[in-house]
């Protein structure tokens, strides 16, 4: 008899348990993901829908249809992407929001030939330009036509959201903290900063809702409330703007330069690459 593997959104509003066993993980970087998750790649594990149940929140659970027939679930409280149903019965789950080991590890990259640009791939798992089994999908990328092309800018993964970057960012990192591997349902979030002012909207400000963690000081997750893609978030107060990555359609010239709260990366995921770890938050300058 396989353990129960729990997970839960950023809220904890969805939970829900899998009773399954661990299927192998896959980490995905289609430019779905990548602007559904905000950050560089997806980390999914598969597993029969039939040992899957929602056990608290599933009406709050939000459904984007990203291509014809896929439907990708996100809570509708504080914009975490939460486990969907394929048409074939198939649960795909999102690996950062597991709320423990779920004993299962990565074992590829998939639809590597979209992956973002300010990416490197530095570990030796096995790399797919697209589906890693014959039976699976061709090809999951975004509609080109709304997207921002003619500057460092970008878009949610519905296109209802677009900003552009006015000036420049000071700084870009990679945070393993356990709320962004919620709010981001991924291995971790990859966030540029700036001046406020730094981020002009395009359209679609209005679809930007709010989720702020009832006990941080700040931590506050900013979603497209048609797609649940992480979108720029404003903080006039301290006069910064946090931008996740994964919506950028032209990155600007910065890339990250850190990995921040490493002491508490997921326990399936192992930090790749030579940039600077803290355990912590990074040292001021």
């Amino acid at each position: 008899m396989a353990a129960k593997i729990h997970g839960s959104c950023l809220c904890t509003t969805v939970r829900w348990t899998y009773s399954g066993p661990p299927a192998p993980m896959g980490h995905c970087h289609c430019s779905i993901c990548r602007k559904c998750h905000g950050t560089a790649f997806a980390t999914y594990m598969g597993g029969d829908g039939t040992h899957f149940a929602f056990t608290a929140g599933e009406s709050a659970v939000r459904r984007y249809e990203s291509s014809p027939g896929f439907m990708r679930a996100f809570c509708g409280g504080c914009g975490s992407v939460v486990p969907g149903i394929a048409s074939d019965g198939h649960v795909f789950m999102p690996a950062g929001c597991f709320d423990g080991d779920p004993g299962a590890r990565p074992k590829a990259h998939i639809f590597v030939a979209h992956r973002s640009d300010w990416y490197a791939i530095e570990d030796e798992l096995r790399q797919f330009d697209a589906f890693a089994r014959a039976a699976g999908p061709d090809l999951l990328s975004v509609d080109d036509e709304m997207r921002v092309k003619d500057a460092a800018g970008g878009t949610c993964a519905c296109a209802g959201v677009a900003f552009r970057i006015d000036g420049s960012l000071v700084s870009a990192q990679f945070c393993h903290c356990t709320r962004c591997q919620k709010a981001r349902s991924a291995a971790h979030a990859t966030n540029a900063f700036g001046p406020s002012e730094a981020v002009v909207f395009l359209r679609g400000e209005d679809l930007i809702e709010h989720y702020k963690v009832p006990d941080a000081r700040f931590f506050t997750q900013a979603f497209c409330r048609v797609c649940g893609s992480p979108a720029p978030r404003i903080d006039p107060g301290r006069g910064i703007a946090v931008i996740p990555f994964g919506a950028f359609d032209v990155a600007p010239e910065i890339r990250p330069q850190r990995h921040i709260f490493a002491a508490n990366k997921a326990v399936w995921f192992d930090i790749p690459g030579a940039l600077p770890q803290f355990d912590g938050d990074a040292p001021a300058a």
